[in-house]
């Protein structure tokens, strides 16, 4: 993602024109005035005294959100735990990876707020992980911006529903941009996730590219050591890495690294070689407050996709589940 405190999710976003739709029109700043005022403070109180506790919690809330958004959009179907008769989206391998401390942000916040009479079961978790997100981004030194809020929860959370919906990491920018424009979003408006990730998913780059070279040739050598040493061949294939040193820190480094090879994925360092996305990364990488406010607006942007109004939704008593 283009957080580029770039921890876990490496983010490349800029503006883009999303299409409105009804569900979307019913989001707006003030949703909760009348029935939880203090939604947007109780939920960044649980959420600083979290991100307290973790150092995990900036990183794994915000990839969270964007595992969510872009699986039948921002509807907490994420949080959704598997049964004997679903296996959900959480338990798809592209999600296996997803840390436990985000879910826990969320599930803390609900409590929050349900330890408040007047607010209890009143704030769906879709919107709880929205307003979350925003936190941990201004924890983490971010931009600070408001939230648009009004979402309700989705009704079904499948591990087929993943297939197809994730940016996989081999996938290069022709790939990434067809994916997203499904939600709406444009080339510069990218998530390539980063900094934590399962070694399996790096092990293509780093130990059998292809047939010709067994190390991809855009790799920094030196990065290549540094993954090599995280992620021996005979290591064990659930093991996490953290390729960043200050993951409590939100900045524009991601793109730094990208100009000097040290992508994580695929799908990260294609954005500085391709043409087409390569301009943005040099402009991101020398303004920081330029991506700054593209990263705002984008975020905005992507918590309008796919919003569950009316029948399609509900309000969860319990986050991770549907009842």
């Amino acid at each position: 993602m283009a957080l580029v405190y770039k921890t876990n999710l490496s983010l490349l976003l800029l503006s883009l024109f999303l299409t409105f739709n009804l569900a979307s029109a019913q989001l707006r700043r003030n949703f909760y005035a009348g029935s939880c005022p203090n939604v947007e403070q109780i939920v960044r109180n649980a959420v600083q005294k979290k991100a307290q506790q973790s150092i995990i919690t900036i990183p794994a809330t915000l990839r969270l959100y964007f595992h969510d958004c872009f699986v039948n959009g921002c509807d907490a179907s994420v949080m959704i735990a598997s049964t004997d008769s679903n296996k959900a989206e959480r338990d798809h391998e592209d999600n296996i990876s997803l840390a436990g401390d985000g879910f826990d942000t969320v599930n803390k916040a609900k409590e929050a707020l349900d330890a408040v009479p007047n607010c209890r079961n009143k704030v769906s978790c879709a919107d709880i992980l929205t307003m979350a997100t925003r936190d941990v981004v201004n924890i983490a030194g971010g931009p600070k911006y408001d939230v648009e809020l009004g979402r309700l929860d989705g009704l079904s959370s499948t591990a087929a529903s993943v297939e197809g919906n994730l940016p996989h990491p081999t996938a290069g920018v022709n790939q990434l941009t067809s994916l997203f424009a499904k939600n709406g979003l444009s080339l510069n408006d990218m998530i390539a996730l980063s900094g934590f990730a399962h070694c399996t998913k790096v092990f293509n780059r780093i130990y059998s590219f292809n047939k010709t070279t067994k190390v991809d040739p855009t790799i920094n050598k030196e990065f290549v050591t540094e993954l090599k040493r995280s992620c021996p061949q005979d290591i064990d294939p659930n093991v996490v890495i953290n390729i960043d040193p200050t993951p409590r820190q939100f900045d524009n480094v991601y793109y730094k690294n990208l100009q000097q090879g040290k992508g994580l994925f695929t799908s990260d360092q294609v954005l500085f070689t391709d043409r087409r996305s390569k301009p943005t990364v040099d402009l991101w990488a020398s303004n920081a407050q330029l991506f700054n406010q593209a990263f705002v607006n984008s975020m905005i942007k992507l918590g309008r996709v796919g919003v569950k109004t009316g029948s399609d939704g509900n309000i969860r008593r319990d986050c991770g589940s549907f009842n």
